[in-house]
């Protein structure tokens, strides 16, 4: 087994998301609040639903195929440092944003309850992400590809938005 990461390779840099994996506590985290800090990026500046929707897709085909390509000669497939599953998890629970009507993608208009929205579907991601209920553990336990690594983190992207749209039915937080 050769060293992990090595950044000169493409799919080792991608799949850390440009070296975020790296960082020694909380690599996972640490991606997810990239992956905010990169989502709070389109809507600064104004990129509509469709091209963040698209980015998301895009993203998470290039994520599948780097994790496949940098996991493929390690023992841990799902190796701490490969943060770009995480990424992609994340993007997908923010695409339930525009549900709560905080924000269309389109508008100028911002509101404060977007971000809290944003940032509540953050912490509700790393939550299944880290807890990994029942069917996450599942895949995370019988994928060990590309696609698995990925796969885990995607459920927990919709478990964090259809949690956040049950809790906001009943309690009408947003």
């Amino acid at each position: 087994m050769k060293q992990f990461p090595d950044l000169k390779k493409f799919s080792h840099l991608f799949s850390t998301f440009f070296g975020v994996g790296l960082l020694p506590i909380a690599p996972g985290t640490w991606g997810s609040i990239a992956a905010l800090i990169l989502f709070f990026c389109y809507v600064f500046f104004q990129i509509n639903f469709f091209y963040f929707l698209l980015s998301f897709f895009l993203l998470s085909i290039f994520a599948v195929i780097a994790s496949e390509l940098s996991s493929k000669d390690l023992v841990e497939k799902d190796h701490k440092a490969i943060v770009i599953d995480e990424v992609s998890g994340a993007w997908l629970s923010f695409l339930f944003v525009p549900a709560f009507g905080g924000y269309d993608f389109t508008s100028a208009e911002w509101q404060f309850k977007a971000y809290f929205i944003a940032m509540t579907l953050l912490v509700l991601f790393r939550f299944f992400d880290i807890l990994k209920p029942h069917p996450i553990s599942l895949v995370d336990q019988r994928f060990k590809s590309g696609f698995g690594i990925v796969l885990d983190d995607l459920i927990a992207g919709v478990f964090a938005g259809l949690t956040l749209l049950g809790g906001n039915f009943f309690i009408n937080i947003f």
